[in-house]
């Protein structure tokens, strides 16, 4: 009787799995690294991938999963793009809002971690086949102060994101 229970509730989780799974049809690459709730102004967050398909267009995003010990209403990033075999490296500041006016965190979720689903870049062709790599860095300064925040209090992980738009 207890191996036929063990059997079941292992189908169940089984099936729910590949459930939950097949409803994210668009994905292409999703992986997130996880900080210790802050991020270092000198820590490079860097997500590696192979693309093979330089005909289809693709939708890229930053996820960041903060909590309420994050205390600004923007976030700054610095997002560098490398294509493979090359030194050629596309970079872009990036400022995102991550405060209602007033005060509390956007983003999806119920509890005290928000996740918030960033628009990188929208379109994108890659021009050849190989080893891509993203790499991001914050760039949040006080207000009215030219150093970086060196502790970035808050950020419980990093995500980079492809969706196919076809």
């Amino acid at each position: 009787m207890q191996a036929a229970t063990i059997l079941r509730n292992s189908l169940m989780a089984a099936g729910l799995l590949v459930l939950v799974s097949s409803c994210d049809k668009k994905r292409v690459f999703d992986e997130y690294k996880s900080l210790d709730g802050k991020w270092k102004k000198n820590d490079t967050i860097s997500f590696s991938f192979e693309q093979k398909d330089t005909v289809s267009k693709y939708n890229l995003f930053i996820n960041v999963r903060n909590n309420n010990s994050y205390p600004y209403n923007n976030l700054f990033l610095i997002v560098q793009l490398q294509q493979p075999d090359t030194k050629l490296v596309k970079v872009d500041t990036l400022e995102y809002p991550m405060a209602n006016p007033d005060g509390s965190l956007m983003g999806e979720g119920f509890t005290d971690i928000k996740e918030s689903k960033l628009w990188y870049k929208e379109n994108v062709k890659f021009p050849k086949p190989g080893k891509y790599t993203v790499s991001i860095q914050h760039a949040v300064r006080k207000g009215g102060e030219v150093p970086g925040v060196e502790e970035l209090d808050g950020v419980t992980d990093v995500g980079f994101r492809i969706e196919s738009i076809e």
